[in-house]
């Protein structure tokens, strides 16, 4: 971050003691704790909503999360001498979730199902805005068109290099998957209750584990950002898929999460379904294929070929999960 954007803390009502550089950040110390300057690249009409959401959590009691602070003209957010926007926010000194501890990764569990449950704007705070939020199925069907642009990009290109070469190898397989799993996706809202498929509370929106910090015995969530008005199965699925493919799709270390989430807050049978169809759609394959589409392609990473082959080798255990949990609905 460029350092002119201290400049933006002239603009709050607090004492700056010290200042330095985080992750994409500049943290300050204040007498009142440490607090943390970010750009802010979305809509500002939407931090109104955000902060809303928040003090609701932070009232109801059960999750600890972050709180944006205003400045001296009770603004939430405030621009640069270039127009560029930032917010402050409270900090949390801690660490992130380790994805190696299986009792970290059950307290994340529980702390999103906590968070889920109080997630409910009051009154009418909430109404209307589910139309704001890109549905499942629209999202997928935008996802499949991009996926039949690139073949047809693959297959006309005259010259391919090795990684396009080993990527149209495997592309069929796997957009047949995404089609498949979008058709059954739609059949399943038309067979229920669309408005049970479609919960319209509110999301983190990007809840994992760089998210989740440790501050002592208490798991506390950060960066609200994203935060949508959706399903919160959506939150549930990006948490799962995050920490089963950093464990290889282990079916017993999902049963924990699911387990651990459903202590605290029982999934429907129409959860269940939304969530089995969010997992059984090919999410990673649309993003290697995406990135590789949108980069340039004069030049392939070497990452995007390391992920692709992880998604190979992790194929067959995705599938006897999605197998497993096919049980349950």
């Amino acid at each position: 971050m460029n350092d002119r954007a201290v400049s933006v803390l002239s603009e709050y009502d607090f004492e700056v003691i010290r200042t330095w550089k985080g992750r994409g950040a500049i943290l300050f110390e204040t007498p009142e704790g440490i607090r943390i300057l970010k750009e802010y690249t979305g809509l500002t009409d939407k931090l109104a909503l955000q902060n809303e959401l928040l003090s609701h959590v932070r009232e109801a009691g059960d999750v600890i999360v972050e709180e944006i602070i205003p400045n001296k003209e009770g603004e939430l957010w405030t621009q640069d001498q270039n127009q560029d926007t930032y917010i402050v926010k409270t900090y949390f000194e801690g660490r992130e979730c380790n994805i190696r501890d299986d009792a970290e990764c059950r307290q994340a569990a529980e702390t999103l199902a906590k968070l889920h449950q109080v997630m409910h704007l009051p009154g009418g705070a909430q109404t209307g805005r589910a139309q704001n939020a890109m549905r499942m199925d629209r999202e997928y069907e935008k996802h499949n068109k991009e996926l039949k642009k690139v073949r047809r990009f693959l297959r006309d290109k005259s010259q391919k290099n090795d990684f396009e070469i080993y990527l149209l190898k495997y592309y069929d397989r796997f957009m047949e998957q995404a089609f498949s799993v979008t058709e059954a996706w739609r059949a399943c809202r038309e067979e229920s209750d669309a408005k049970t498929l479609e919960n319209d509370a509110w999301c983190h929106g990007d809840y994992q584990y760089h998210n989740l910090l440790l501050n002592g015995n208490d798991m506390c969530v950060i960066n609200f950002e994203k935060c949508m008005c959706d399903s919160q199965i959506r939150d549930l699925y990006l948490f799962l898929r995050k920490l089963l493919e950093k464990n290889n799709w282990s079916a017993s270390f999902g049963d924990m999460l699911l387990a651990a989430y459903q202590k605290k807050r029982t999934l429907s049978q129409e959860e269940f379904k939304q969530l089995y169809y969010r997992l059984a759609y090919p999410e990673k394959f649309w993003k290697i294929v995406n990135f590789y589409y949108n980069a340039g392609k004069a030049w392939i990473p070497g990452r995007n070929m390391e992920k692709f082959d992880k998604l190979l080798r992790q194929e067959e255990e995705k599938q006897s999960f999605l197998r497993l949990l096919r049980q349950d609905i």
